[in-house]
């Protein structure tokens, strides 16, 4: 499916931050989403588009993400420029406890294009508040990727696993699922 970009789409990189390259997250699978990630930055940036970034701020006291620790830095592949918008969030959603909507409705960006990480955290819990306020949502798949997750049976799940089920529940209910590749000539 091809979808219309316009001058006023914007981007949002959620939490692509150096604390997801620590072991204790465990097997991750998309190896390759940072570079997406980083090429949609480009095109955006090339074509004058907003480009939005959230960056998670754990309250956790043993978390990667915690403020002043190095992990909470954003990973060079998605480095805010000036005058892109920062958000922080210390929650799953990018929606809560920041002003990311209304920053969206004051300068009439309908139409988002989110990646980032994590697709079963704060991708999907972004992505799900975005379609039910009403904004049409892309959702770039190769520009996301989660790790291997243990269940409350004990079982371990499959990144990759668990990755093409959070995209299958979204798709067509809260957003449209893209690739990358879809949106290069956008």
């Amino acid at each position: 499916m091809n979808h219309k970009i316009t001058s006023n789409t914007a981007l949002i990189v959620i939490d692509v931050q150096q604390g997801f390259n620590d072991p204790k997250w465990g097997q991750r699978n998309n190896l390759n989403a940072e570079r997406n990630i980083s090429n949609l930055i480009s095109i955006w940036r090339n074509k004058k588009r907003p480009v939005i970034h959230i960056q998670h701020c754990s309250d956790e006291p043993d978390s990667p993400l915690r403020p002043n620790q190095p992990g909470v830095e954003f990973k060079q592949e998605a480095l805010p420029i000036q005058g892109e918008k920062v958000f922080q969030k210390s929650v799953n959603s990018a929606f809560i406890g920041t002003d990311l909507e209304s920053y969206l409705r004051e300068n009439g960006i309908e139409q988002i294009v989110i990646t980032g990480l994590t697709t079963d955290h704060c991708v999907s819990t972004t992505t799900r508040m975005a379609g039910n306020l009403g904004f049409e949502v892309l959702l770039v798949s190769d520009a996301t990727a989660t790790f291997d997750r243990q269940g409350p049976d004990g079982i371990e799940n499959k990144a990759e696993e668990i990755f093409s089920v959070h995209l299958a529940s979204l798709h067509g209910e809260f957003c449209d699922v893209v690739s990358t590749a879809s949106l290069t000539t956008s």
